[in-house]
């Protein structure tokens, strides 16, 4: 993780110096990756929650989850997180929040049905993790000058490749091409390292759900029940849901759909092997 973040600040770094370089004005690259990295650290979240239809449930509505991410919480000394539920068959779960102050602990209704209490303690334990870590701050962080090249990117798609007749429309427009170039190489290279940063935060996610359950075999057995059922839930179901794909503890996509490299889940075969070298770990 590291080593990941490391690069992806130089990454960084060396398209501040180029916008800067071609002309674009440092004030307006701070203004812009403030803008854009303040909407994305307090509204991204809630907007993925209310795509998917979250809805917060009270102790009353579902006392048995709220009992879970109590103890959970208590255990862990963190607060206790807000409890929503999401109406979907696809078996899932989902943290969100910037600390844990502001968490929100998410599960569907298929989940619910899927799961014993015992693995459901251990899916929930593994979203705690992701508030404990403050893993949506991370990749905030992570990924706001991606999104800055990104829009660099589909503003040029969307028309910024002419010019006028002139001598300074043509150096503008060759200033812009160079500009369009280097947020392309950004954001395809920010894109492969988020994910893989996305892939050690599952994994860190999955260590903490061994340690505070004590049983890695239960989040084991509950991620095997979910990737079977996504394999036989219907393609329209699952793209109802996959807007959360990022923050949730499995990807409602196809198995072999994308390559790991590319995805934000480490592959199921990969973490079931972590989680039995911590089952390991802690036995000795």
């Amino acid at each position: 993780m590291f080593l990941t973040m490391f690069l992806l600040a130089l990454i960084y770094l060396a398209f501040i110096g180029a916008l800067w370089r071609f002309g674009v004005p440092l004030f307006f690259i701070v203004v812009v990756a403030a803008v854009l990295l303040v909407a994305q650290y307090y509204w991204s979240d809630k907007l993925i929650l209310l795509s998917l239809g979250a809805q917060e449930v009270s102790e009353q509505q579902a006392p048995q989850l709220h009992d879970m991410v109590g103890r959970l919480a208590a255990l862990t000394g963190i607060p206790k997180p807000k409890v929503a539920l999401i109406d979907s068959p696809v078996p899932n779960a989902m943290a969100t929040g910037r600390d844990p102050k502001h968490a929100l602990v998410a599960v569907t209704t298929g989940i619910l049905q899927a799961l014993t209490p015992e693995e459901m303690e251990a899916v929930l334990a593994h979203e705690l993790s992701h508030v404990i870590h403050r893993d949506m701050r991370v990749m905030a962080m992570a990924s706001f000058f991606a999104t800055v090249a990104s829009f660099i990117v589909q503003s040029g798609l969307w028309g910024g490749f002419y010019g006028g007749g002139d001598r300074d429309n043509r150096d503008r427009g060759g200033a812009f091409v160079f500009i369009f170039l280097i947020s392309a190489v950004v954001w395809a290279v920010s894109f492969v390292l988020i994910r893989t940063l996305s892939r050690y935060r599952e994994y860190s996610a999955d260590r903490g759900s061994a340690v505070i359950t004590g049983q890695p075999s239960h989040l084991a057995s509950a991620l095997t029940k979910i990737s079977g059922q996504i394999q036989r839930i219907p393609q329209q179901d699952l793209r109802a849901v996959e807007a959360g794909n990022s923050l949730m503890i499995f990807p409602a996509i196809s198995p072999g759909s994308v390559s790991e490299l590319f995805s934000t889940h480490p592959s199921l075969e990969h973490r079931l092997a972590r989680l039995r070298d911590y089952e390991a770990e802690l036995s000795h």
